[in-house]
């Protein structure tokens, strides 16, 4: 209740009261008592009756000390429960959302990381894959070249023992041909005989 009804109210019982003042208790009751015989009914329902006003009043005054003290009392400290409340709340949702946009935060950055990696991963087996062929390569290169090498030198030195077996060849051959014929027919044509042994060996390819 504001200051302005409480001092109005005031006012009206001092009023009341300096009014009342005169009346004595034995004469109140009793006209009380004979208000309620001459009408028949409930002292508390009669409305002309001394002690109804008394105790409207008496209602009027507990009413007004229990909205005091409801509304500078009781009711603030409820206000007070449910703001804090209200601002424990805030902050527990605040406080979600915060983590909320932390994990959030985490995950992306851990998804960067994870591709990042996957990147580099990638690029440095395609480096590696890369290295490794190049110098398989190399190596094969290296190796194809001393085998040719090999292979020159061998059938160089094939060809000249072929040379030198065929020359060794075509000596025996003049010499038993020429032994023969000088043994047969008792001339000595080293000339002919020479020609007749190239041209057989030609003929067998082995010139």
């Amino acid at each position: 209740m504001k200051p302005v009804a409480l001092a109005g109210l005031k006012t009206t019982l001092i009023a009341f009261g300096a009014q009342a003042q005169p009346i004595a208790d034995g004469a109140l009751e009793a006209r009380s008592t004979a208000v309620a015989e001459a009408s028949g009914g409930m002292p508390q329902l009669d409305f002309g009756n001394p002690l109804m006003l008394a105790q409207v009043v008496w209602l009027l005054i507990i009413f007004g000390v229990l909205y005091y003290v409801l509304a500078h009392v009781v009711l603030p400290r409820f206000e007070g429960v449910l703001e804090n409340r209200r601002a424990r709340i805030q902050g527990d949702l605040e406080a979600a959302r915060a983590a909320k946009a932390e994990a959030d935060a985490a995950l992306d950055a851990h998804r960067s990381a994870t591709a990042r990696s996957r990147t580099e991963a990638q690029a440095a087996i395609a480096e590696a894959q890369a290295s490794a062929n190049a110098e398989a390569a190399a190596r094969a290169a290296a190796l194809n070249a001393r085998l040719n090498d090999q292979i020159t030198a061998a059938e160089a030195r094939i060809a000249a023992s072929r040379d030198t077996a065929m020359g060794a060849l075509r000596e025996v051959a003049t010499d038993t041909a020429d032994a023969l014929v000088k043994r047969l027919t008792g001339l000595s044509e080293p000339a002919a005989i020479q020609a007749a042994v190239q041209r057989e060996l030609a003929a067998q390819g082995r010139a």
